[in-house]
């Protein structure tokens, strides 16, 4: 799957790319792509399933859809960055994205919450790691992963030496 048309034909020669029947959409506002994004998996075929389950088939119920665990909501509140698109299942409210990173080179920094705006200085600095978008409505608890891919330059690199942290006390 892909997170716009744009990364699909960014493998195409430069003379196919601007070929007639190659349309573009426009890219996702909230998340700017980072020079060494790769295996980008976009969910919302899986979102939306789930939102026709829950809707046309009565097959889930809201509160299975709307289920986010009071850690995600807080880190939705604190650290999340706003979109422009509302809830599907309240639709009160502006949905919330949340970016996890996860990488054995992060060590103990792995799992941690990051800004995008962060994701491109750590694609430097780091070989290869794995980042999670999962889009959170904090009215109704409603939680669905987004979006994932790979960042990182490529060269592998040993974890940092765990520093004693406020958070190991």
């Amino acid at each position: 799957m892909y997170q716009d048309d744009t990364s699909r034909h960014g493998s195409l020669p430069s003379h196919r790319r601007d070929a007639p029947g190659i349309t573009t959409r426009p890219r996702r506002r909230t998340l700017d792509r980072v020079w060494s994004q790769r295996a980008v998996i976009d969910y919302s075929l899986a979102r939306r399933a789930t939102l026709t389950e829950l809707f046309t088939r009565g097959v889930a119920s809201f509160d299975d859809a709307c289920d986010a665990h009071p850690y995600l909501l807080r880190a939705a509140k604190y650290h999340g960055e706003p979109t422009d698109r509302s809830c599907p299942v309240c639709r009160r409210e502006r949905l919330t994205h949340v970016t996890y990173v996860y990488g054995e080179e992060l060590g103990q920094y792995s799992g941690r919450i990051k800004s995008t705006a962060e994701l491109e200085s750590m694609a430097r600095e780091h070989g290869e790691f794995t980042v999670y978008v999962v889009e959170v409505c904090q009215s109704c608890s409603w939680n669905h992963l987004a979006l994932s891919y790979v960042l990182g330059d490529g060269t592998p690199r040993k974890p940092p030496r765990r520093r004693h942290t406020v958070e190991d006390d």
